[in-house]
């Protein structure tokens, strides 16, 4: 698989049975995402199973991302499942009310009328409805339609520009972290951070959950308020990757905005040796039809160039007609778009200052590389740092990294550029170096006489202790 951009997929009712899964799988999923908005802890138990069991079957590493539900705000359920509002129409928010009718409707999160004053714009179903508030009288919230259309049941609410208090992880996301730590998701994403300590306290958790099993996962904040912007440096210090969640963002900066914005968080993420996701409607249309747009065409090939990690499917994949060839016309897209990438490795490392022995081999190994024209990186890892490091700089060289680890090798399948294969390593250097090779022999990544660069960490076995390269022409061994 010569593709660098990893691909993030939603499962659901379209691609939970096992035929689907395999399909998709082959065509190219690095990563599963389970949306905890929607569904049972059993249904995610159950589909986290069984993406285990065809990952192994295709013969693949693929990581699992649950991804909490957060405090999304939304409205009640209404007594005809749905009004049509007007524009000019008189319509309440009310947090006592158990029902909706066409005056007024429930809210799911009841200190709404708490932050907000006369004049604050209010975006539902993401910003298809736009309410302005005209006053607050104790749990009720007093507004005026400026742009009408039909409000369902539970469709979400946002602030213009941010600022509603709702905590990022709410009782439920709490229960959930327990239950994604059952079975190990390798990510987990935290939707609404505000700042570094919505990702601390997140983080305290899914530990103390996952300590029963030895298990701690790789921490994903999701951007998708306002005021995570001016806190992203914090938030990213907290984090090991970040998801440029651009369906809420947007509703809350401002479409015009978010574009922009998607570059900034990438480039600041790579720059801080993290993870980008790159998220929302990526592929909408595909959910009816059964090729994208152009513009969606454009928007993830834009989106490979901007340095993302990964792309994601939502609802393509969840619900969508076509769940596979949503993954392979994705997978396409990003081939045909690292085709056309530029590759000044030099330039990235101009005035970088080492701080550590291991990041030292890793940059030193991708300048070897890039300059002798190598046939591939194998990175010795038990963590996965060092194929981390690498990967946060574009280079036309694939990178493996080779652990005794399956939790690693799942957590890596979503860097970017780096392919992973489980290798059980023996304490004698001369034999695993052997083993190496044949792997790579036997996968049919090298052929003999080609050159590799290896890294690796003496005494073998030891997290974040790797010291050595090696330029080794393939048949040494």
């Amino acid at each position: 698989m010569d593709r660098a951009t990893k691909i993030v997929v939603t499962i659901g009712p379209a691609s939970s049975d096992r035929e689907t899964l395999v399909r998709m799988i082959r065509a190219g999923v690095d990563v599963v995402r389970l949306n905890f908005s929607h569904g049972t802890g059993q249904d995610h138990i159950d589909r986290a199973a069984l993406v285990r069991e065809v990952a192994d079957e295709c013969g693949r590493k693929v990581a699992i991302m649950a991804d909490l539900q957060g405090p999304k705000i939304r409205v009640g359920k209404f007594e005809n499942g749905k009004v049509d509002l007007v524009s000019g129409d008189k319509f309440i928010l009310d947090a006592d009310c158990q029902m909706g009718t066409q005056e007024c409707v429930g809210l799911d999160y009841k200190g709404l009328p708490r932050d907000l004053k006369p004049g604050d714009v209010l975006l539902l179903n993401d910003g298809l409805i736009v309410l302005k508030t005209e006053k607050v009288v104790g749990n009720q919230i007093h507004t005026v339609v400026t742009i009408g259309g039909v409000l369902s049941n539970n469709k979400g609410i946002n602030r213009q520009g941010g600022g509603l208090t709702a905590p990022a992880l709410t009782a439920k996301d709490m229960d959930d972290i327990k239950t994604a730590m059952g079975f190990q998701a390798d990510y987990l994403a935290v939707s609404f951070p505000k700042n570094a300590s919505d990702m601390e306290m997140a983080r305290q958790l899914a530990n103390v959950a996952g300590e029963p099993f030895g298990f701690k996962p790789m921490l994903i904040a999701k951007i998708e308020r306002a005021e995570a912007i001016p806190a992203l440096q914090e938030i990213l210090d907290a984090s090991d990757g970040i998801m440029v969640a651009r369906g809420d963002l947007a509703v809350e900066v401002g479409n015009a905005a978010v574009p922009a914005l998607q570059k900034r968080m990438i480039k600041m993420a790579r720059a801080c040796n993290k993870l980008t996701i790159t998220a929302t409607q990526m592929m909408e249309s595909m959910i009816v039809y059964a090729v994208p747009t152009r513009a969606e065409v454009s928007d993830v090939a834009n989106a490979v160039l901007d340095g993302t990690d990964a792309v994601m499917t939502s609802a393509e994949t969840a619900s969508g007609r076509y769940p596979v060839e949503t993954v392979e016309a994705m997978a396409a897209i990003c081939l045909e778009a690292e085709k056309s990438e530029d590759f000044h490795l030099d330039a990235d490392f101009l005035n970088m200052q080492f701080t550590r022995i291991d990041q030292s081999i890793a940059y030193g190994a991708l300048f070897t590389a890039h300059h002798l024209g190598v046939k591939a990186i194998a990175a010795l890892t038990e963590s996965g740092s060092t194929a981390l490091w690498m990967s946060r700089h574009n280079i036309d060289v694939p990178i493996f990294a080779i652990t005794p680890n399956l939790d690693t090798c799942r957590k890596v399948a979503l860097y970017r550029n780096v392919r992973t294969y489980e290798l059980k390593q023996s304490a004698n250097r001369e034999q695993i170096l052997k083993d190496v090779q044949d792997l790579l022999l036997g996968q049919g990544i090298v052929q003999k006489g080609d050159l590799i660069v290896l890294t690796w960490g003496e005494p073998f076995g030891q997290t974040g202790g790797t010291n050595s390269m090696k330029i080794m022409k393939i048949g040494e061994y």
